[in-house]
């Protein structure tokens, strides 16, 4: 038993490491908010401090995440996922998995017009898959732009500049897959019957 709260107490650390990187935050952002100083977050990151219910609790809360997601707490019996949308930049992100740092599973709804002007394309660590559930997403991608329709996919490495908008005066709603370390997804079909 000491052997298995070990493991999942070591594991946390990384755990908020990708957390707070996937959401683009800083060690001094987050201690901001937060009030642990950049050195105990840092340390808590790095494994050098072990989590206590005192730091994990204002992190998760920093996170919008619940406490047993920070610490991957084994699985009660309830295996549905309590889904807590979150607001960034006018775009509703609904989490559909559980786990932090690993793939993610998240429904993302845009606003119509979104974001209201021409963006920046950016680039960041990971593999993106979205499929667009209902309105239609512009991707731009390097150079290419692709305007995405109700029931169509597409995957690309985000380290090519990437941005999205909503051209139409409705909401687009789409199922994204991100994996944050360059996971891909393998989508398998059978052939069709003859």
């Amino acid at each position: 038993m000491g052997m298995e709260v070990n493991d999942v107490l070591q594991a946390v650390g990384p755990r908020l490491r990708a957390l707070r990187q996937e959401r683009g935050v800083t060690l001094t952002d987050l201690s901001k908010s937060t009030g642990i100083s950049v050195s105990t977050l840092s340390r808590l990151e790095s494994g050098q401090r072990k989590p206590t219910l005192e730091l994990l609790l204002p992190l998760a809360r920093a996170h919008q995440v619940q406490l047993d997601e920070l610490v991957d707490a084994p699985v009660t019996g309830d295996p549905r996922v309590h889904m807590r949308p979150v607001k960034r930049h006018g775009v509703t992100f609904i989490p559909l998995s559980r786990r932090p740092g690993g793939l993610q599973a998240i429904k993302q709804i845009y606003p119509p017009g979104w974001p209201g002007f021409e963006p920046e394309q950016q680039v960041h660590e990971g593999y993106e898959w979205l499929y667009v559930l209902s309105g239609r997403l512009r991707l731009l991608l390097g150079p290419h732009e692709v305007l995405l329709k109700p029931g169509e996919a597409a995957e690309f490495d985000t380290r090519t500049p990437h941005a999205f908008t909503v051209p139409d005066a409705e909401p687009a709603e789409v199922l994204a897959l991100f994996g944050p370390q360059g996971e891909r997804i393998h989508v398998r079909a059978r052939p069709a019957a003859k």
